[in-house]
């Protein structure tokens, strides 16, 4: 598209002609992973689109995405709009030269509207195939995973008040240890991907006891895996997970312990643990008829009050991506930016923002407006570290080396060994 035309577009001619004088709608194509109930909430979102702008907006989902979007680009036949689940093959695209910058002034447009908006900013900013630096990626629906599940009726049963920050919430472990009881339940099993919860544990309180500065240089590796900075993340994972009286079943049962089991023990009787740390989407795996906000409720995995590192929330989200310039493709984008976007998916199911415009009242579900409160009050969000991070490193020896921490390894040790994959990929 020339700069010509983009203007044009940007003045809204391209919207005018598209409706004035009954002309054919234009068509516009969007890729993305979601299928089944979550392809039907985002046809939702853009029917209003579509009966907006009179563009004739298709999506097509795929549980291959992430293949299939770089095998369309590379065959010259991508979709306008891409929706990339990891900031990672969406920078990749971009330094290959399949992305198209978005408009100029998105990038203010999100650091003034969206809570901890210089976060979102670098998490959709890339290098280009000219070498320079890019806004490609605006980010619309997100997951949290900074969150703390528990049983209310198990707190007030005991007299537990929820903590509000991470020296109280040690406090709060070590209290439920003196009155006999067990604080925790934690698991990392994942099948072929066991250990994976471990590394949001450790990502989360890297955020809690570093500045984000040192978390970004770490996800790039500028900061060694085997730093004394990194290490102490670990250990910090360990105070928790390598206590026998802290976990549920001992320490040795954090590793052989299913991920999808874990938090059953809040719900036992009498209960097996006290909290469970997990993202936003554990209440799937609770038992049947679990009413959250009632039978189980959650709050912020809280931050150090003595280190004044505010309140970081660590999660994931999609970002959309124009992968074939076209007007229609910046007009989407555009309309993503408003409330209504945001609002349409709200008052169904899964999905969480950090636009500060929206009306809260349009969440369906009061738990999601709560979990958007914390969103909210980010100062800081960084995206899941280990999805950042190469492959054989991010969903390889990082997993495999926290198993090994959780069994009793040094974590220097183990700090070392993933750091030496990551050498090993350069």
């Amino acid at each position: 598209m020339n700069r010509t035309l983009k203007r044009t577009y940007f003045l809204g001619a391209a919207v005018a002609a598209l409706v004035a004088g009954g002309a054919q709608a234009q068509q516009l194509t969007i890729a993305g992973p979601w299928i089944g109930t979550d392809e039907e909430q985002v046809q939702a979102v853009l029917d209003v689109f579509r009966e907006q702008s009179g563009v004739d907006a298709r999506y097509v989902g795929s549980d291959s995405f992430e293949q299939q979007i770089v095998v369309d680009a590379e065959a010259g036949s991508a979709p306008n709009v891409a929706v990339f689940p990891q900031p990672g093959l969406a920078a990749d695209m971009a330094s290959r030269g399949f992305l198209t910058p978005l408009a100029d002034g998105t990038a203010d447009w999100v650091r003034d509207n969206y809570a901890a908006g210089q976060s979102w900013v670098d998490l959709g900013t890339y290098a280009g195939q000219d070498g320079a630096d890019h806004l490609y990626g605006f980010f619309y629906k997100v997951d949290v995973k900074s969150l703390v599940w528990y049983v209310p009726e198990n707190f007030e049963d005991a007299g537990y008040e929820v903590p509000e920050s991470m020296e109280e919430l040690k406090a709060l472990t070590d209290q439920i240890v003196a009155d006999g009881e067990t604080p925790w339940c934690i698991g990392l099993g994942s099948g072929g991907a066991t250990g994976w919860p471990a590394t949001d544990w450790v990502e989360d309180l890297l955020l809690r006891t570093q500045s984000p500065d040192v978390y970004d240089q770490w996800v790039s590796n500028e900061i060694p895996f085997d730093d004394p900075r990194i290490v102490e993340a670990i250990e910090e994972f360990g105070w928790f997970a390598r206590n026998d009286d802290y976990v549920a079943g001992g320490a040795g049962a954090v590793a052989s312990t299913d991920f999808r089991d874990s938090p059953k023990g809040l719900f036992a009787s009498p209960p097996q643990c006290y909290m469970h740390r997990q993202a936003s989407f554990i209440p799937a795996f609770f038992p049947e008829g679990t009413e959250v906000g009632v039978d189980a409720d959650f709050f912020y995995f809280p931050s150090y009050a003595e280190k004044d590192l505010g309140n970081p929330v660590l999660g994931a989200g999609t970002l959309w991506a124009i992968t074939n310039d076209s007007p229609e493709a910046h007009q989407l984008i555009e309309f993503l930016k408003t409330p209504e976007a945001h609002e349409a998916w709200m008052k169904q199911k899964g999905f969480l923002t950090p636009h500060k415009g929206v009306n809260p009242d349009a969440f369906g579900d009061p738990t999601l407006r709560k979990m958007n409160d914390i969103l909210l009050g980010a100062t800081t969000f960084r995206f899941d570290g280990s999805d950042l991070m190469p492959g054989g490193v991010g969903a390889g020896s990082f997993w495999t080396g926290m198993v090994d921490y959780a069994g009793g390894e040094d974590a220097a040790m183990v700090a070392g060994k993933i750091q030496d994959s990551w050498d090993g990929l350069k």
